[in-house]
């Protein structure tokens, strides 16, 4: 059989799958797999990451296997590379722009068309900040689904996903991923796009009544092509301006414009909210953005010392994605002032300068992560006593814990191996290093686990500051 039939095989297996799961669940685990290559009865398919192959992996692999069967009549084995962010997008990005009929070059259309371009490429949305593109979103196991969903939608308004909801909670990217959506829209379309948070939204609503210009207001939202709503959660308890926000949806919505709003929680969680305006933001697409991973946050704080132009070491990237582990926000906040201090002090930043900038802000991880913290939140986490911890039980969930716990201590506090076997129990140095070295295995192998790590140590921030 010729190898190109096996390209045609896949595409056809995709299609299938995207009928049979539907487009959320479809768009959020295979929109970036790429065929690669293909041999006698194997195919190899591009995926970004590890994690994405194993979800897919343990989720789809059966269906897919059996798809190919039926398509084929022959058994194909499927093998996964990992290809990375960059050549997963590379293929999106070229089909961005539609096709269009071929024009001479130097014609009048052209050089019209070409300056038309130009200029809109040129004018800023007004309402958002320019810097909130996907260029400049950095993209992680923790938002790819949202992402992918919001890129989508940029690229084919009004149709893709509509209504859009983004939550989640502070600082973690919601408003800059829909300004990013709004961004593309207005520099490659003729859209109009308004971008507002609710609390204007409010007071436009509140100044139209007051005002008796309740037409302009009504006509200002009801007639555009894309209306983005940052923070709806505000208007909780305020019935008058859910009541228009219900009219405004329904008019946009039927008319097919884009709807994007961002919360800090789940519809389902908002009080004292309209039950039918609920219904509304849960009948399109939801995204839910959590805190980035230690990697994602390394990305991140690489890319903005790029935009920035600032040469950092790699050990202050290191040091800083692992004691801010929040949010985003806190994150480039505390890298600012590190920057700006360093600057001030007329240095470069180096550990040392960072270092000693945590304890001085109040940040200190030996404050906040001490070892009596750390074995108290492990140990409630994994419905376990600290004596648990500490005692010589070896049970398997046990071992687990505090084979953590003393990862976590080596990494957040300057406890050496010796002192550390001492906070727990006595134990020999030797048993706190081979503890460190079971856990760098095991996140090698098992991608839940740096998940699972991340949420400890914001566990025993959000611990420290209540003790």
């Amino acid at each position: 059989m010729a190898i190109l039939d096996y390209e045609g095989f896949w595409k056809e297996t995709l299609i299938q799958l995207r009928t049979d799961l539907g487009e959320e669940e479809f768009s959020g685990w295979f929109s970036d797999m790429k065929f690669l290559r293909a041999d006698e009865n194997s195919i190899v398919i591009g995926i970004p990451s590890a994690f994405h192959r194993d979800k897919v992996k343990s989720r789809y692999q059966n269906v897919i296997n059996s798809k190919l069967k039926q398509l084929s009549g022959n058994e194909i084995t499927i093998d996964y590379e990992i290809i990375g962010k960059s050549r997963a997008e590379d293929s999106d990005k070229k089909d961005i722009s539609p096709p269009s009929a071929p024009k001479s070059e130097g014609s009048p259309a052209v050089k019209a068309a070409e300056t038309q371009k130009s200029k809109k490429k040129n004018e800023k949305h007004d309402q958002m900040q320019d810097d909130f593109t996907f260029d400049n979103y950095i993209k992680g196991e923790n938002n790819v689904f949202a992402y992918n969903a919001a890129y989508a939608i940029s690229k084919n308004p009004g149709k893709a996903y509509n209504p859009f909801l983004i939550f989640g909670g502070v600082g973690l990217g919601k408003t800059h991923l829909m300004q990013a959506i709004g961004n593309y829209i207005h520099e490659t379309t003729d859209n109009k796009v308004i971008f507002i948070t609710s609390e204007n939204f409010l007071n436009e609503y509140l100044e139209g009544i007051q005002q008796n210009k309740m037409n302009v207001f009504k006509n200002k939202f009801r007639y555009t092509d894309v209306l983005l709503i940052d923070d709806i959660q505000f208007f909780q308890d305020k019935p008058g301006v859910q009541e228009e926000l219900f009219h405004t949806f329904n008019a946009l919505a039927n008319a097919k414009k884009q709807l994007v709003f961002t919360c800090d929680r789940p519809p389902s969680e908002l009080k004292k909210f309209s039950e039918r305006l609920i219904s509304r933001f849960e009948q399109g697409l939801r995204a839910d953005l959590q805190p980035p991973r230690y990697e994602e946050r390394c990305a991140i704080l690489k890319s903005t010392a790029e935009r920035w132009n600032a040469e950092i070491p790699n050990e202050v990237i290191d040091y800083i994605s692992n004691n801010v582990s929040s949010n985003i926000r806190d994150l480039i906040s505390t890298f600012h002032n590190l920057i700006e201090y360093a600057k001030l002090m007329g240095k470069s930043l180096n550990l040392e300068i960072t270092q000693q900038r945590f304890k001085s802000l109040g940040i200190s991880r030996q404050e906040i992560f001490s070892i009596d913290n750390i074995i108290r939140v492990v140990s409630e986490y994994f419905s376990l006593t600290p004596n648990d911890l500490k005692g010589k039980k070896r049970s398997q969930n046990i071992v687990l814990a505090r084979q953590l716990a003393m990862f976590i201590g080596r990494k957040s506090t300057d406890y050496s191996t010796t002192e550390l076997g001492q906070e727990f129990g006595g134990r020999d140095h030797t048993t706190v290093m081979h503890s460190i070295d079971k856990i760098n295995n095991k996140l090698l192998t098992d991608p839940t686990l740096e998940p699972t790590i991340d949420n400890l140590k914001r566990l025993i921030t959000e611990f420290s500051a209540k003790h």
